[in-house]
C-alpha cells in the first residue's frame, strides 16, 4: 500500500470512527434544515459555563416553534464554547453566535416563524432575539429585569431559568453595550471573526462550556 493509500485508508477509518460516536444532530449542525426534531412539551436545558452551571426550563407551549429551535440547537452542540458578548446590567444578557464564523454563516439565514407572545419578558425569561418578523435564527437572551416593554415589540419567551440566576447574574458586564453605540462586541465581527475576534479583543466575556440537554 502506498503511502497516499494508507493515509487515505487512516482518513476513513477516523471518520467511520467519528461518526459512530458523534450523535445525529451534531454530525447535521452544518444543515440546518436537518436539525427538525420537536421538542418535548417540557426539558431543561443545563448550561455549564465559566462562572458555573445555570438551568433553563422550556415549555413548548409558550412558544412551540422557539422552543423547537432551542432543543435541536443545544442538543447538536451550537452552543458550546459560545461567548456571552452582549451584557448590559439591569436589561439582558445575550448569546447564541457560533464562535466559528463558517457555522454562523450557515445558520444566519436559518430563520424560523414568529410565535405568538404568551408569557412577558420578566427576569430570568428567555426569548430569542429578532431583527424584525420571523428572523429569529440562533441568538437568544436571558431578561435581567422585568423587560415587559419587549412584550409588544413580539419578544415572545420560551423558557426561563429555573436554577443557577445567581451565575447569569455574574457574568462579566463591563463591555456594555456593543459597537457601535457602546464600546463592547461588533456584532458584524463576531459573525465574521467568531471566537478568534472575541478572545483577542474582549478577554474578560464569560462563555459556555457545553450546553446539554437534561433527560
Amino acid at each position: 500500500m502506498t503511502i497516499r493509500a494508507t493515509v487515505l485508508f487512516t482518513a476513513a477509518l477516523l471518520f467511520t470512527a467519528f461518526s459512530a460516536t458523534v450523535p445525529a444532530s451534531a454530525a447535521n449542525l452544518g444543515n440546518p434544515a436537518s436539525l427538525n426534531e420537536k421538542a418535548p412539551n417540557v426539558y431543561k436545558a443545563k448550561f455549564d459555563t465559566s462562572k458555573g452551571t445555570f438551568v433553563i426550563e422550556v415549555h413548548r407551549e409558550w412558544a412551540p416553534n422557539g422552543a423547537d429551535r432551542f432543543y435541536n440547537l443545544v442538543k447538536s452542540g451550537f452552543y458550546n464554547d459560545a461567548r456571552f458578548f452582549r451584557v448590559i446590567d439591569g436589561f439582558m444578557v445575550q448569546f447564541g453566535i457560533s464562535g466559528n464564523p463558517d457555522l454562523s454563516a450557515v445558520w444566519r439565514e436559518a430563520r424560523i416563524p414568529d410565535d405568538q407572545v404568551k408569557q412577558s419578558n420578566t427576569r430570568g425569561t428567555v426569548t430569542f432575539a429578532t431583527a424584525g418578523p420571523n428572523t429569529r435564527t440562533t441568538q437568544v437572551f436571558i431578561n435581567f429585569g422585568d423587560n415587559a416593554g419587549l412584550d409588544g415589540q413580539g419578544f415572545s419567551p420560551f423558557g426561563k431559568v429555573v436554577s443557577g440566576m445567581d451565575v447569569v447574574d455574574a457574568f462579566f458586564k463591563g463591555y456594555g453595550e456593543g459597537a457601535p453605540r457602546g464600546r463592547g462586541p461588533n456584532q458584524g465581527l463576531v459573525q465574521q471573526q467568531g471566537n478568534a475576534y472575541l478572545i483577542t479583543q474582549f478577554p474578560k466575556l464569560d462563555y459556555i462550556k457545553k450546553a446539554t440537554i437534561e433527560q
